[in-house]
């Protein structure tokens, strides 16, 4: 089934919509979508994120948000470090498991859309569930998605999952901006550089299919560090080349979207 044939959901106020994916978990796919939230904002654009894995939501310990908020007191979407943002995980304590199905789960990502203020934005950037499941199809047919990104880190295991999210978005018609490769390598005490998962892995991929190369991320303890502490590595150390290299895909992204042929204007950014 192609995108055309599902409703989409209209977002007024919101210029373009960014889905952040991957093949399988445990790639940082999620900490890549804050990061990259982050340094759009801190750019100068209005951004939202939205955390779109129902079963497993990580964005609220990574924006520094603790336990279940109060929805008689606190308005939604949460503000935090200059975004508005909104997931499962505000609305359940942290223990509990959500256990539904897919119409569940899209009923209430469709809800988190259309029925929160969220206001002007130039981004809203949604960190999708891994995988290319049902809950994942649902939300790339029925979701005015602008553009997506896709998440692997350089091991063959991960290469193989990826591709397969690529495929996904060629299948409902969304442009894929590129390929990050995250947890590339990392800087030893002795000035080496280290490749624990292989090398070069995103840009075969990339060629393979086609697709843009948008870089690799190193491996810093201060990403992990400062996901747990409740602040992004972007804002917390943005001269770390980890930082640096968020910052750059985030430039990419937005300058991608602008030389689209339906694009919407973009506040201060300068082509290139």
């Amino acid at each position: 089934m192609s995108n055309a044939s599902m409703p989409k959901i209209e977002l007024p106020g919101i210029r373009n919509v960014l889905a952040v994916a991957s093949g399988k978990g445990g790639v940082g796919k999620s900490t890549v979508a804050v990061n990259i939230a982050v340094a759009l904002q801190m750019q100068g654009l209005r951004v939202g994120l939205l955390d779109a894995d129902i079963y497993g939501p990580s964005i609220p310990l990574m924006l520094g948000v603790q336990g279940q908020v109060d929805q008689a007191t606190t308005p939604l979407p949460l503000d935090r470090h200059g975004l508005k943002v909104m997931s499962i995980g505000f609305l359940v304590p942290p223990e509990k498991a959500v256990i539904w199905r897919g119409p569940m789960i899209h009923r209430a990502l469709t809800q988190f859309l259309t029925q929160l203020d969220w206001g002007e934005l130039d981004f809203l950037v949604i960190d999708l569930p891994p995988g290319t499941g049902d809950a994942q199809l649902t939300l790339t047919q029925t979701v005015p998605l602008s553009a997506a990104v896709v998440v692997t880190t350089p091991q063959e295991v991960s290469l193989i999952d990826a591709r397969k999210g690529l495929e996904m978005f060629r299948e409902v018609r969304v442009p894929v901006l590129g390929i990050i490769e995250n947890m590339s390598y990392f800087m030893g005490d002795d000035g080496k550089k280290y490749e624990p998962f292989r090398s070069g892995g995103g840009a075969r991929l990339a060629r393979h299919c086609s697709v843009p190369y948008l870089g690799e991320i190193p491996i810093d303890a201060r990403v992990a560090a400062s996901g747990d502490e409740g602040t992004p590595l972007v804002a917390r150390h943005p001269d770390s080349p980890a930082a640096q290299a968020f910052d750059r895909i985030a430039k990419v992204v937005r300058r991608e979207l602008e030389s689209a042929p339906a694009a919407n204007p973009l506040p201060g950014l300068e082509m290139t």
